[in-house]
């Protein structure tokens, strides 16, 4: 199952990879999700978990994400590896500087299994949901 967003943030290429390099604060504007970091490195190398359903702070009815961070180009690349119990599969997110002001944003997935097609509408709404929000946000502060 591939998804693919492309959006066009008004806001340096620093500021889009800042805010979306906080893992910790992914979880203020990805829809129903709580972040935790498991292992910090500062980049390669790094362990993520987040907690997708109803009641994230709780921990209820959805499930885990465990992520490592496997390509690590600041301002420009990411690039993860799902690796958890439900979900399977790469994800990354890549910037380029359209001007000074404005950026380009792709985010993207590409993940295995039964429950990642079982999971892919509504995957696809709230991811783009979620990068809507993150978009406006990081463009207002």
């Amino acid at each position: 199952m591939k998804l693919e967003f492309e959006f066009t943030f008004n806001a340096p290429i620093a500021k889009v990879w800042d805010a979306i390099a906080d893992w910790r604060s992914q979880g203020d504007w990805m829809l129903a999700t709580r972040v935790e970091v498991v292992d910090d490195r500062g980049g390669l190398g790094t362990r993520i978990a987040a907690f997708t359903g109803i009641f994230p702070s709780k921990g209820w009815l959805g499930i885990w994400d465990q992520m490592e961070v496997t390509s690590w180009q600041p301002r420009y690349r990411c690039e993860v590896l799902h690796y958890g119990r439900w979900l399977r599969g790469h994800g990354y997110f890549h910037l380029a500087e359209i001007s000074p002001q404005q950026t380009r944003f792709i985010w993207g997935e590409e993940l295995i299994g039964f429950l990642a097609a079982l999971l892919k509408p509504g995957l696809a709404v709230g991811v783009w949901l979620s990068l809507r929000r993150f978009s406006r946000l990081v463009a207002s502060n």
